[in-house]
């Protein structure tokens, strides 16, 4: 097995322990049904993604796996994804908190349509993959980069971002919170954060970026960002 390889399953299987003991740990309990669909659903597409990736483009999967905070070039980027990874566990442990205090509760079909938000996320992140070899975990730009304009980047300029959004809107509901809608807050200012700056460095190191940023005017959603 190829080195990115095992890199990817052991960077998915570090994750899944994560998430799991949050999800538990702050529920204190195991009999949490929601909990489990909610791993089904979300390391489920996650695999499906990295197993089409060592299948149809290693190289992506080797840009994919080195994420994270200290493997960042630049410091800014280092610190929003610091911010990005405490937010991310935020989304994951108040709404078990909520539903372990009842401060709210939701119906079975609130919790089914969230998984549902979380599927059709990874689907949008899935539609970025096929179309941008070069959709790195990292901000940078490679020798022979290309400005990419077809697919879901003709929508909007950072739709990987916007995958992730629909995704973490839906993770409170698929765990049974109304309340923990609130908590994807801080997320969505540090990808909003994130893409800013992202959006300045190829602005400067990538050719024809710019060219489309005019002819791309939404970041995130078409017709309100």
């Amino acid at each position: 097995m190829k080195r990115q390889t095992l890199q990817a399953f052991a960077g998915l299987l570090f994750l899944f322990a994560v998430v799991t003991a949050t999800l538990f740990l702050s529920a204190w309990t195991l009999d949490y049904w929601q909990a489990w669909a909610f791993l089904a659903v979300f390391f489920g597409s996650s695999l499906a993604i990295t197993i089409y990736l060592i299948q149809n483009d290693p190289k992506l999967l080797d840009r994919r796996v080195a994420a994270g905070p200290l493997n960042e070039k630049t410091t800014s980027q280092k610190i929003i994804q610091s911010f990005a990874s405490m937010a991310f566990l935020l989304v994951i442990a108040f709404p078990v908190f909520d539903r372990r205090f009842a401060w709210s509760s939701t119906s079975p079909a609130v919790n089914v349509v969230g998984d549902f938000l979380i599927a059709i996320g990874f689907y949008v992140v899935f539609l970025v993959f096929k179309t941008n070899t070069f959709a790195s975990a990292l901000i940078d730009v490679e020798s022979d980069q290309q400005v990419v304009t077809t697919g879901p980047y003709a929508l909007v300029r950072h739709p990987m971002y916007a995958g992730a959004l629909i995704l973490l809107l839906g993770v409170p509901l698929a765990l049974g919170s109304w309340w923990g809608v609130f908590s994807a807050i801080p997320i969505t200012a540090v990808i909003v954060w994130r893409l800013f700056d992202e959006e300045k460095f190829l602005a400067q190191n990538l050719p024809g970026y710019m060219e489309y940023c005019a002819k791309v005017h939404w970041r995130l959603m078409p017709g309100i960002f």
